[in-house]
């Protein structure tokens, strides 16, 4: 009998332990955006191939709308290992990785392609390779998409018509230096913040992509809309050293994977919201201008390339404008 007792006990012990070793790993990963937008797909599809395949002993808790902080917080939580995963643009990773920066002046990227081929191809991947001496590892690029201005005032169809205007932008200063040469009067703000300080006329503008104008509802506070397309916005997924440490090496290539198949479903919502969101946009209620003075705005931007020339090197940025 005491023998029974003992057995079972030691079963309870045991089968206690598998269960608790047998328990998913919980990653929670971050996001600026609403759950239905291009972050959303893309942090989704990663999420869901990682539990797949490794037999849902890694499990996602999503936190979108900027639920952990603004995105510079969310890549300083990855660096401390308090946060997972951040789906991120790269506006504010260029704080953390100065190399990045590079992507981020405006009219360097000629269209998607372009951009797309840059981002998997030589430079875009030797760019992954300088984040690990950061405290962060970066698992694919993903994609925002090209920025386009909105605003409460005025149509824009050439820089003059920017001139004078309060934009937030990004705390990127790539782009604030682009954004004076327009006349702009920048204005550095976390995205949280943004929809509060258009709706309160705090600033008069704004700029990002289509799908982010549409799944933030800027709609409900700019009535203008430019297809100024003025900046390539890539993404990142990011992934703590905490995590990427303690993974053994089929683990890692399932995350690695993942990564790619995130990216490809993320830039396939960004060419669905590009192909049908300008049309809603306007059922919102927005003017759109689709043809803007292209030429006057890089005209425009010529004091700001002799600095990027000089941070960055008249090689490095033709090398980028040369890729077919």
């Amino acid at each position: 009998m005491q023998l029974s007792k003992m057995a079972l006990g030691i079963g309870l012990a045991l089968g206690t332990a598998f269960a608790a070793s047998a328990a998913p790993q919980i990653l929670k990963i971050g996001y600026a955006t609403a759950p239905d937008s291009h972050y959303g797909v893309g942090s989704k599809v990663f999420c869901d191939e990682v539990e797949k395949n490794t037999q849902a002993r890694f499990k996602c808790q999503y936190f979108p709308n900027s639920a952990l902080g603004g995105e510079r917080e969310q890549i300083e939580a990855i660096q401390l290992g308090t946060q997972d995963l951040v789906n991120t643009s790269t506006g504010p990773v260029g704080n953390f990785v100065p190399e990045v920066k590079i992507v981020d002046i405006p009219f360097l990227f000629r269209d998607y392609d372009h951009a797309r081929k840059v981002m998997d191809g030589p430079i875009g991947q030797d760019l992954l390779t300088k984040f690990p001496s950061k405290g962060i590892i970066a698992l694919a690029w993903t994609e925002n998409g090209f920025r386009h201005m909105t605003n409460s005032k005025r149509d824009i169809v050439t820089p003059a018509d920017a001139k004078g205007l309060k934009m937030r932008t990004m705390e990127n200063r790539v782009h604030i230096d682009g954004y004076k040469t327009f006349g702009i009067l920048p204005t550095p703000m976390a995205f949280p913040e943004l929809f509060g300080a258009l709706q309160q006329g705090t600033v008069d503008g704004q700029e990002n992509p289509i799908p982010v104008i549409l799944s933030a509802k800027f709609a409900q506070v700019q009535n203008h809309l430019s297809l100024t397309g003025h900046v390539y916005s890539p993404a990142l997924l990011l992934l703590s050293p905490k995590v990427w440490n303690k993974l053994n090496d089929a683990d890692r290539k399932v995350f690695t994977d993942a990564a790619k198949k995130a990216s490809s479903a993320q830039r396939a919502k960004v060419n669905e919201d590009e192909d049908k969101g300008i049309a809603q946009l306007e059922k919102d209620g927005m003017k759109v201008i689709r043809k803007v003075d292209g030429d006057a705005f890089r005209a425009a931007l010529k004091p700001a390339y002799a600095g990027y020339s000089k941070e960055f090197g008249e090689a490095n940025i033709q090398r980028i404008v040369d890729v077919k």
